[in-house]
């Protein structure tokens, strides 16, 4: 499994070369960004240059189709999409990830429907290139009653949905917040198959009742109450071998951690959880 880093929970990193560069200074493997923005800035010889001279690779992108709201905005998102999934196959990135919210103002029937079709074709366009779609189910019990229907926050759930959409490229973002949040264990991890899971976030959760536990106020893996171990052990042991990624997301009026210290937190996280897998 490779090492990963978002931009989540470490401030001002910089542009994405300096990005890149203090991933590879503080033994990352892999980081998420945008890789149409990579090109345009380096060329494509540039960004391959300067992922391979840091031994780094780009974990997955964000589905940029607003794929939730109307069906003008949706097709406005498709052409962009088309662009991310030519780059990143470009460059070697497989996953393309977006996230579902526990509950809707819609009709859950009407949305479920929409939702289905619209990621069917996000993830045909994605298909042609090569790139996987991950779906990530939010777990937090604070947001399962935001809006006016339940809607999914499962796996389980969440995996009857990719099969709903119907193409061999859809399966799980695997996030160990909304993982410990639906009260899942390694058991649960066992019955997957590596296929299924296109990427995953790591974090960690603090030493409060879960149904308390907000989605954002997030601390850095090892720091919480996560058995992050056992949560590594299990996608080991079926046999993943792609990107573990930190997501650290934080209350916007906290107070953030220098660069320095966000990656030596992130560093001394990854080095103690991965230490026991």
């Amino acid at each position: 499994m490779l090492k990963g880093l978002t931009r989540a929970g470490l401030g001002a990193i910089g542009d994405d070369k300096a990005f890149i560069e203090l991933a590879a200074q503080y033994g990352f493997q892999s980081v998420d960004l945008d890789p149409v923005s990579l090109i345009q800035t380096y060329g494509v010889d540039g960004a391959k240059e300067l992922l391979a001279a840091n031994n780094i690779s780009i974990g997955s992108f964000g589905l940029p189709v607003e794929w939730r709201g109307s069906d003008e905005a949706f097709r406005d998102g498709l052409p962009q999409l088309e662009e991310l999934a030519k780059a990143a196959s470009v460059l070697g990135c497989t996953a393309c990830c977006t996230y579902i919210l526990p509950a809707t103002d819609l009709s859950p029937g009407t949305f479920t429907i929409k939702a289905v079709l619209r990621l069917r074709e996000c993830a045909n366009v994605l298909n042609t290139y090569g790139i996987k779609l991950g779906l990530e189910f939010v777990g937090p019990h604070h947001l399962r009653t935001a809006w006016k229907y339940p809607f999914i926050y499962s796996m389980e759930d969440t995996l009857a949905f990719a099969d709903a959409i119907g193409t061999p490229n859809v399966g799980l973002l695997l996030d160990a917040y909304h993982w410990y949040t639906n009260g899942l264990t390694t058991e649960d991890l066992d019955q997957l198959t590596p296929e299924q899971i296109v990427h995953v976030h790591i974090n960690d959760a603090k030493d409060i009742p879960v149904e308390e536990v907000l989605d954002n106020d997030r601390l850095y893996p090892g720091e919480g109450v996560i058995d992050l171990a056992g949560f590594l052990t299990s996608l080991k042991r079926i046999g993943y071998t792609g990107a573990v990624t930190q997501e650290i997301l934080t209350p916007g009026d906290s107070v953030t951690p220098s660069v320095e210290e966000a990656l030596q937190r992130s560093k001394a996280g990854f080095d103690k959880v991965f230490a026991n897998i």
